[in-house]
């Protein structure tokens, strides 16, 4: 399901005293199972933009089509669009709402008006998904569960839809270190697993780097900069105008180069720093 944004403008309020430019002729291509990120200061259109794809947020003008179709016409059926395109929330958790685990992740599907055994088997593959023993917390209140543990049922009630896009707006905000790691690698199994085309939000560059195929760059409600991390990364300069930054083993490995030693530009994350390091190590003791 290839999503492709055409010219799209969005004015909040028109006409009126108030009236604000949230997107400003945004034009994108994402495509399928690709791991998408979204970054840019607070305010450059970010949160207005991923409402817009499944329908939440109508344009001013421009046009969104996903999968050949343009959602913006009034023929088209948003709630089928909406099966296809799963969006979760900043603070997921805070619209948790069930006694049990179980019966949280099972109130979409079972909106969907799928038989019991469906509605069971998409429960546990779920759970399974964000790594959620079905046995173990199937039974359990969401609310004695952890601030991490609590993020996962919220998305696993997303998952639970079996989306073919699924949309996270800041899933790793508020979360401790551990905490965003496990979230970033249960939504990256997803992505690999399922084929499934994710749309991330993000302030955190260390957590762009860990998992984005194609960054995309917002800033006062246009998109500046779109490629690879690689890409993206290179562009320190513009991204530091905008108030950004690439992530902080980007500096020093710059900082390594510029005194001399022999790393490569290309390092985004500490997995690579680390990797790069002790080749350089390798290479002074053979020297």
């Amino acid at each position: 399901m290839p999503i492709k944004i055409e010219n799209l403008t969005h004015v909040y309020m028109p006409g009126t005293p108030f009236e604000k430019k949230a997107l400003d002729n945004v034009n994108m291509v994402i495509n399928d199972g690709e791991f998408n990120v979204l970054i840019g200061h607070t305010g450059s259109g970010k949160s207005t933009l991923i409402q817009h794809i499944n329908g939440l947020l109508k344009p001013t003008s421009g046009k969104i089509i996903v999968d050949d179709i343009d959602i913006t016409e009034k023929s088209v059926k948003l709630s089928d669009i909406r099966k296809k395109i799963g969006l979760v929330f900043q603070y997921p958790e805070y619209q948790l709402f069930e006694e049990t685990i179980e019966k949280d992740i099972a109130y979409g599907p079972t909106n969907l008006k799928l038989s019991n055994e469906e509605i069971h088997n998409r429960v546990k593959r779920a759970m399974n998904i964000v790594g959620l023993d079905y046995e173990t917390f199937k039974d359990k209140s969401p609310f004695e569960l952890s601030g991490g543990q609590k993020r996962r049922v919220a998305i696993a009630g997303v998952v639970a839809m079996e989306p073919k896009i699924l949309i996270l707006d800041e899933p790793t905000a508020g979360l401790d270190p551990s905490g965003r790691d496990e979230i970033l690698f249960q939504i990256k199994k997803l992505q690999k697993e399922y084929n499934m085309t994710i749309i991330l939000v993000s302030h955190s560059m260390e957590d762009v780097a860990k998992v984005a195929d194609k960054i995309f760059v917002m800033n006062k409600s246009k998109c500046i900069l779109h490629g690879s991390p690689r890409e993206i990364f290179s562009e320190v300069d513009t991204l530091e105008s905008v108030g950004l930054a690439v992530p902080q083993v980007t500096y020093l490995a710059r900082k390594l180069r510029e005194k001399g030693f022999n790393v490569s530009p290309d390092i985004f994350t500490v997995e690579q720093a680390k990797v790069e390091i002790l080749k350089v190590l390798g290479r002074a003791e053979n020297d």
